[in-house]
């Protein structure tokens, strides 16, 4: 089995910052990508950013140049840089890990931004 946890969400004003982290634990293979993906109210899960264990990363559109995923294999570990956070990208932010063909996901973390 694998579990994940997500910290590092909060209320944070538009234009701020927050990092995200996710700790897996279990039977985690070296081979698998873990990521980031988010849900407002009302919306269905959205993808946010991916990365897999060579370290090859990816970003939705509109969060380019806004967030960053990172990870520390020797950690299990993955995080996501949120600068400039708006308003919009509130949500409830879920950390993903995906290997052997089988997706584990975290109980999620709330990101708020608000003034």
């Amino acid at each position: 089995q694998v579990q994940l946890v997500e910290s590092g969400g909060g209320l944070v004003q538009p234009g701020g910052s927050l990092r995200l982290s996710c700790a897996a634990s279990g039977s985690i293979f070296s081979m698998n990508a873990m990521g980031w993906y988010r849900q407002a109210p009302g919306q269905q899960r959205e993808l946010v950013a991916t990365i897999t264990s060579a370290g090859r990363a990816n970003h939705v559109d509109s969060v380019k140049g806004r967030f960053t995923i990172s990870r520390d294999n020797a950690k299990n570990t993955v995080y996501l840089q949120m600068n400039s956070l708006k308003p919009e990208d509130t949500a409830v932010y879920y950390c993903n890990l995906k290997q052997r063909g089988i997706n584990y996901w975290g109980k999620g973390t709330l990101v708020t931004v608000s003034s």
